[in-house]
């Protein structure tokens, strides 16, 4: 694990001592009512380095995610979600996929 995050992927700031992972904490840096629309660079721009912990023993770099991200701006919070998760499968984050990993193709 790099030892370069800004904040301890484990801390209180990261994952909350692995009580939270991947989208969750992703989601804990928006403000609902506050940051959307949200312009997705500039998200990025801010939380890029920011580690999110996929499972027990994989921690990515924020943008590694956005990376797969297409939008340009978020509409809503639903929208960052749905984009987000499309992401984590696109990029292969997630190794469990209950309705397979191409949902629309193939099931689990």
């Amino acid at each position: 694990m790099s030892s370069d995050w800004p904040v301890d992927p484990d801390g209180e700031e990261g994952s909350e001592g692995r009580r939270k992972y991947d989208m969750r904490i992703i989601a804990d840096k928006v403000d609902e009512e506050e940051d959307f629309p949200m312009n997705v660079a500039e998200f990025v721009d801010e939380y890029g380095d920011y580690p999110i912990r996929i499972n027990h023993e994989r921690v990515v770099a924020m943008r590694e995610i956005f990376e797969y991200v297409d939008a340009e701006e978020f509409e809503t919070i639903l929208d960052m979600h749905k984009a987000v998760g499309n992401a984590m499968r696109e990029g292969n984050f997630w190794t469990y996929h209950p309705q397979g990993a191409d949902p629309e193709k193939k099931h689990a």
